[in-house]
């Protein structure tokens, strides 16, 4: 990721909410992040017809998680933006994929923001889909197709390589 490409990064503004998920202020990505406050994001798990989940490992450019493995896509609300608009504008932002309309995304969690998820209130939507799909090389390094089983196993023998907010999440999922 370039300098400038990060300064463009820092400068987004996201929504400040509340504990209860209610828009209280903006501020910018960086203020957000150095200053813990709850924002929004969206996740989303794609699943091919064989059950198995589309991950992506993340670019080495990134500023949280480099290199770790994590949802099929995911990222923050902009201000003024909901989740399922986000999910979809996520999608095609960092794998391509442009979808037929927002009844194909199916909201499967909502997690209140809490330190595992940096303070984020993230709704998670599963989508099926074979792709194609087109990797952003800013955003992600690769993207594997992977059975739930095996990411399971593999988060709980190297949780290292997940990034942080998807081990959480992945837990509550297989919780529910």
């Amino acid at each position: 990721m370039t300098t400038q490409h990060q300064a463009q990064r820092d400068d987004e503004i996201f929504d400040v909410v509340n504990e209860r998920d209610e828009v209280i202020g903006q501020s910018t990505r960086r203020e957000v992040h150095s200053r813990g406050l709850r924002h929004r994001a969206v996740h989303v798990l794609v699943f091919n017809v064989r059950g198995q989940v589309f991950l992506q490992k993340r670019s080495m450019a990134k500023d949280t998680a480099p290199g770790c493995w994590d949802s099929s896509c995911s990222g923050h609300l902009d201000a003024g933006e909901d989740y399922l608009p986000a999910a979809m504008r996520e999608l095609i932002e960092e794998i391509g994929l442009k979808i037929a309309g927002p009844h194909l995304l199916t909201p499967v969690l909502h997690s209140e923001a809490c330190p595992d998820t940096s303070n984020e209130f993230v709704w998670v939507y599963r989508l099926s889909s074979e792709g194609p799909f087109v990797l952003s090389p800013a955003e992600i390094e690769r993207g594997e197709w992977f059975a739930p089983a095996a990411v399971t196993q593999a988060i709980a023998e190297k949780p290292e390589v997940y990034a942080r907010s998807f081990r959480y999440l992945w837990t509550k999922l297989l919780a529910m």
